[in-house]
């Protein structure tokens, strides 16, 4: 059996928010079983419960934000895909702000935080989205799709007119092991020529060295240089996963991108989702062994019971 996760405990961590600039503290506390990831802005007075799903998106410009107006929550993706990447199903997020804190602009810090909390296992089957049919969504030259498979699966390609970057492509099998160790410690990352333009749309107001990839026209401007000799198809594959973790679901599906980003994701859900002949709903109990498996925490981590 596999089993829906929360948290064993709460855990507090402060940061600050990269569109916003401002030090923001997030509190993920525990929940039970079907509750899935709700978010809270506890700055605002009588503020509804924010559900993170693909039809709460709003903006989807340099971040994936939930909610609307001023109850909105920006730059969710990093920690959803952490929150997947380990399997995590049911979480109640306090922020106090309005964006989650990017820390270093990976899911690392949420990977080490969440590991040093502990991961605890729910009396309830972990329940699949099982992709039945194709579906494709298409934005200009760039688009996405998801076709069946036993699995998750992501094969992204990106291209970029510089010469760090170029044309990458990686095909990603999903599993949490896989996912702490050759994802989430993929960066944010972008162009120095860019940010005063940015900076004037109110956006990257926090955006340094210590929390993004920076280039200029020639080279990465971080003294530590990259983590990974291609960190960029790596962070995009982690902003694939937060994206897709918005379905509400563990995905068995493979998905192909070429130069997308958060919208054409949120677009794919979305296409999904309203074509209910497209997939299924099982309980993973039903589901082949390979399927499943790939959710398993490594020892270290093993999951207790509540």
């Amino acid at each position: 059996m596999l089993y829906q996760r929360t948290l064993s405990k709460k855990v507090t961590v402060t940061g600050l928010g990269l569109h916003s600039g401002k030090k923001v503290v997030l509190t993920i506390n525990p929940a039970e079983a079907d509750f899935g990831i709700q978010f809270k802005r506890t700055d605002l007075p009588n503020a509804p419960v924010i559900r993170a799903t693909a039809e709460t998106v709003g903006a989807t410009e340099n971040n994936t934000t939930i909610g609307s107006g001023l109850n909105s929550i920006h730059t969710v993706e990093h920690l959803l895909a952490v929150l997947y990447g380990l399997g995590i199903n049911n979480v109640y997020c306090e922020v106090n702000g309005p964006e989650i804190p990017i820390m270093d602009g990976s899911g690392a810090s949420f990977v080490f935080l969440l590991k040093e909390t502990g991961v605890t296992n729910l009396n309830k089957s972990k329940k699949f989205l099982v992709v039945l049919e194709p579906v494709r969504v298409e934005l200009d030259d760039k688009w996405a799709q998801i076709v069946p498979s036993s699995k998750l699966i992501i094969d992204s390609t990106i291209i970029f007119a510089h010469s760090v970057i170029k044309q990458q492509n990686k095909v990603f099998e999903f599993s949490c092991e896989n996912f702490i160790e050759q994802i989430g410690r993929a960066r944010t990352f972008g162009f120095l020529r860019d940010v005063d333009f940015l900076k004037r749309k109110g956006l990257i107001k926090g955006g340094s060295l210590d929390n993004a990839i920076v280039l200029d026209d020639f080279k990465v401007m971080n003294p530590e240089g990259l983590r990974f000799a291609d960190e960029f198809i790596r962070h995009k594959i982690l902003d694939t996963i937060g994206d897709i973790s918005l379905m509400g679901f563990e995905v068995a599906g493979k998905i192909t991108t070429y130069k997308s980003g958060h919208l054409l994701h949120n677009m794919l859900c979305r296409k999904l989702l309203a074509n209910p002949s497209a997939y299924e709903i099982v309980s993973a109990s039903s589901l082949q062994r390979e399927t499943v498996e790939a959710f398993e925490l490594p020892s270290a981590m093993a999951p207790v019971f509540q």
